[in-house]
């Protein structure tokens, strides 16, 4: 995403003298009359925020890829913003250091790699640092594993019913082969016993796969 343009608090008056700034999101004009005493004005075009002082005493500005412009602590690391559309979770970058009579400048906004997604469980949103999807989350909000995408539990839940199947048909097909000399050799019927068994278990694994929670992801970030 394209970084805000620097912060100016020099405002330049117009035709009739008024000073006026411009918008440091849609360049619309901003008159600065009678605001000059703020840390930042609103825009009546786009609404945004834009800067015209330095920031207070132990704080930076801080502007999200949504245009929200945001205050917080210039030793802050990470700042989540607040607007409901968006939540996205910046992580800052080292503080500039810049001359005093300068004026403030943003800290870089750089988005983690990684994924918003949407728990099954609990509904809440929380970020998966994976690259791909077709894995297993664990949820920071109810402390529960889902799949990430629906693609995994579908292909784990085919292949253990189908080796499952594949070792009943073993075992049914041993029983009936096999009873005169199971009679004679009783340890036959362990091979018996093993083939029903893992057929069993497969058949329990699928059902876990097919019950197992999907969470789905909402945007990646570019």
């Amino acid at each position: 995403a394209e970084l805000p343009p620097p912060y100016t608090a020099i405002a330049s008056p117009d035709a009739s003298g008024v000073p006026v700034i411009n918008c440091r999101v849609c360049q619309s004009l901003i008159n600065l009359d009678g605001k000059l005493h703020q840390h930042v004005v609103k825009c009546t075009v786009c609404n945004e925020a834009t800067p015209i002082k330095n920031p207070p005493s132990g704080k930076k500005y801080v502007r999200c890829q949504c245009n929200c412009l945001l205050i917080c602590k210039d030793t802050s690391r990470k700042i989540g913003c607040p607007r409901p559309n968006c939540r996205r979770i910046i992580t800052l970058g080292p503080v500039m250091l810049i001359p005093e009579e300068q004026p403030a400048q943003p800290a870089l906004p750089v988005q983690p790699d990684g994924t918003r997604v949407v728990c099954g469980h609990c509904g809440n949103t929380f970020l998966w640092m994976e690259l791909r999807f077709n894995t297993l989350a664990k949820c920071p909000h109810c402390k529960k594993i889902s799949s990430v995408g629906s693609a995994l539990p579908r292909r784990r839940c085919c292949a253990y019913i189908t080796i499952g199947m594949i070792c009943i048909f073993i075992g049914v097909g041993l029983t009936v082969g096999t009873q005169d000399f199971a009679r004679r050799y009783h340890a036959t019927y362990v091979s018996w016993a093993v083939a029903y068994l893992l057929g069993l278990i497969c058949l329990i694994r699928a059902c876990y796969w097919g019950a197992i929670k999907v969470s789905y992801p909402e945007h990646s970030f570019a």
